[in-house]
């Protein structure tokens, strides 16, 4: 099967989030599974900056946008770790900057710069030698490219009888501007209308790409329901309801080979589930000592390791030091940065218990990887979360997460009670309303199953065996494609 992926940025090339580690590892696992893959991707200033080996291809087009035309230079990057072809879409006016989306304000021409993106994604397919199966368009940037194969290159024989799919990474994101930017798209005014293009008289690329694709998918099968209702779906979930019948959930991998306990650079001492509390113990002697104590804390170690955002609950986390802290039945350690009102707050919480909380605002690639090894339980309180790969990070470290029942946390983490104990699913701890209370009331749960050695040892050693690697959820893709592939086209009017 072809496949040509589409994606506005893509690990190690270019990252803002989590939609660059799913469309850096997804080629190389479809690979393996004997897809023919082809990776696209603007060619930012980031991605030159990373010293990869970008060499031209000697294709080069122009664009329409609008009544203007725009050079796409073609660019490719070898890499011998993933059999996937990598190509990057070359325009230094609309690439060539300091970040991918803009600083505190995203760029006024965004619009435009993902117009040209998808225009030329599906105009670089049509100059390939072999024709594609599917066209999996990821997130926003992207939602154009189903309905560019479907009204204007449903002759071009490269693309005509290809499938698409429209994977939603985040529905908070939707690519809404101006309506008149409708006129840069080459689109007929027509399409601008409430059942298609239109969204409260602005251009919502998001919701084009969902109304033209062959299927729609999202990254857990519980943020896939709860896309389908308010608030969830953010004012498209009538849309997202109406193709339910093409609509999936796959949860997300990780990356199996830089998460790997036994391998870490990061970590002091590999262990696996024979040895993790070996392995464990010596994190903490690391950490402490990073942290600037002259010993680990004999209490369990709860971390926070993330974004400090309203997303990801931490006010929750705020309010609960609050009223922990004190208690001394855990030390707690907060790794991020993000909102200032946030970071005070936990400045001022950690200076009210300096020998029970450690805060560390900034992000620390290496330094996240510590805390998962270190820690005894990972605190994911948030208001939503489409995957997450916090959790999943800390299955893998044997760090038992704890997590609210939203999203793709729900789908990955099995709550702890008698009867998920006794048919061997327990992985973690789980809570429902977005409330410190509950939140308290669960960590008081696992840190009474902590005392429990036994327990926790068989709770950790479950987490550390499952598979939530890529190739997991490339079968899951894969699958997608076929029944995609198995059905005729969707019709448009």
């Amino acid at each position: 099967m072809r496949v040509l992926e589409v994606a506005s940025e893509a690990t190690p090339f270019a990252k803002t989030g989590g939609l660059a580690d799913v469309a850096g590892a997804l080629p190389a696992a479809l690979g393996r599974l004997g897809c023919d893959v082809t990776l696209v991707i603007p060619a930012y200033r980031e991605a030159f900056a990373k010293g990869l080996s970008l060499e031209p291809t000697g294709i080069e087009f122009e664009v329409p946008i609008g009544t203007r035309r725009s050079a796409a230079r073609i660019l490719r990057c070898r890499r011998p770790e993933s059999p996937a072809t990598v190509l990057l879409v070359a325009n230094d006016d609309y690439y060539d900057r300091p970040s991918l989306y803009g600083g505190a304000e995203d760029f006024p021409d965004n619009a435009e710069r993902y117009i040209f993106f998808s225009r030329a994604a599906i105009e670089l397919a049509c100059r390939l030698e072999k024709p594609f199966d599917i066209l999996h368009c990821h997130d926003w940037q992207t939602g154009l490219v189903p309905a560019y194969q479907k009204l204007l290159f449903a002759d071009t024989p490269a693309v005509a009888n290809a499938r698409t799919v429209m994977t939603i990474h985040n529905m908070a994101y939707q690519g809404l501007f101006w309506h008149w930017d409708m006129l840069l798209t080459g689109l007929h005014w027509r399409h601008f209308n409430w059942q298609q293009m239109e969204f409260y008289n602005q251009l919502n690329l998001l919701k084009t790409g969902i109304v033209f694709a062959d299927a729609v998918s999202t990254v857990s099968p519980t943020y896939a329901r709860e896309i389908q209702q308010g608030p969830g779906g953010c004012g498209l979930e009538g849309l997202l309801a109406s193709r339910a019948d093409v609509l999936t959930g796959i949860v997300n991998g990780i990356d199996t080979q830089a998460w790997d306990p036994g391998s870490d650079p990061h970590i002091p001492r590999p262990y696996g589930e024979s040895d993790f509390e070996q392995g464990k113990y010596a994190a903490r002697v690391a950490l402490a000592a990073r942290l600037g104590h002259a010993a680990p804390d004999s209490r369990p170690l709860v971390a926070f390791v993330g974004r400090l955002v309203n997303q990801k609950g931490v006010e929750l986390v705020i309010e609960l030091l609050g009223r922990m802290a004190g208690g001394g039945r855990a030390h707690f350690v907060i790794l991020g940065t993000g909102s200032p009102p946030y970071e005070d707050a936990l400045r001022r919480v950690a200076a009210a218990f300096p020998g029970t909380i450690d805060l560390v605002l900034g992000f620390d690639e290496g330094l996240a990887h510590l805390v998962q090894a270190a820690a005894d339980v990972t605190l994911v309180p948030s208001l939503f979360e489409p995957c997450g790969l916090t959790q999943l990070y800390a299955l893998r470290y044997g760090s038992i997460p704890l997590v609210r029942a939203t999203g793709g946390l729900v789908d990955t983490v099995v709550d702890t009670d008698p009867d998920t104990l006794r048919d061997g699913t327990a992985s973690g701890f789980v809570f429902q309303g977005f409330d410190a209370l509950a939140l308290e009331h669960a960590l008081v749960r696992a840190l009474d199953a902590h005392a429990d050695r036994e327990l926790w040892r068989g709770l950790v050693r479950r987490g550390m065996r499952q598979d939530w690697s890529w190739d997991s959820s490339a079968r899951e893709y894969l699958r997608l494609f076929e029944r995609t592939c198995a059905v005729p086209p969707a019709r448009v009017d």
